[in-house]
């Protein structure tokens, strides 16, 4: 029980060794743990104010990338419209250059083909002059010797000349 209630002296002693501690750590120790507490204080509050700012200009930095991503999307939209735009344009521009030159090659042909039809026409009547020319002359040569002679002779003629 004597631990539980010290004697006056030691009390006295005790409250003295406490006093003489505590002006000796408020002299010495006191301020210098003071300040150090002040300037972690100092820098943990620097600390927050600059993560706070990395902080908003991490959110101002991704709200411009996703502003930048957006335009880069839509970009990209345009031109692959544009790229689809002159694909079509070429194909197009292709499709009636080919039909134009398909309707030349087959009008340059057709003029052909009525070129060599009128040069057989023609071929054909001064063939058909020829004979005829040579039927009258043997015609005429005949009549003038005989009449049934000559009318027999144009018959043999008529008769010899085949028509396709």
């Amino acid at each position: 029980m004597r631990l539980l209630i010290p004697e006056f002296g030691l009390l006295i002693w005790t409250l003295v060794a406490f006093l003489v501690f505590y002006f000796i750590l408020k002299k010495k120790a006191w301020p210098l743990i003071m300040k150090g507490l002040r300037d972690r204080e100092n820098t943990i509050t620097e600390s927050l104010a600059t993560a706070r700012k990395v902080k908003e200009e991490m959110a101002q930095m991704k709200s411009e990338n996703e502003a930048l991503l957006a335009s880069a999307r839509e970009e990209r939209a345009k031109m692959i419209k544009e790229a689809r735009e002159t694909k079509e344009k070429m194909i197009n521009d292709a499709k009636e250059s080919a039909k134009t030159e398909a309707n030349k090659i087959i009008s340059d042909a057709q003029a052909a083909i009525n070129a060599q039809k009128m040069a057989a026409i023609i071929d054909v009547k001064n063939q058909v002059g020829k004979l005829v020319i040579e039927v009258s002359e043997k015609v005429l040569k005949k009549e003038l010797s005989n009449k049934d002679a000559q009318e027999s002779h144009i018959q043999n003629l008529v008769d010899s000349v085949k028509l396709n």
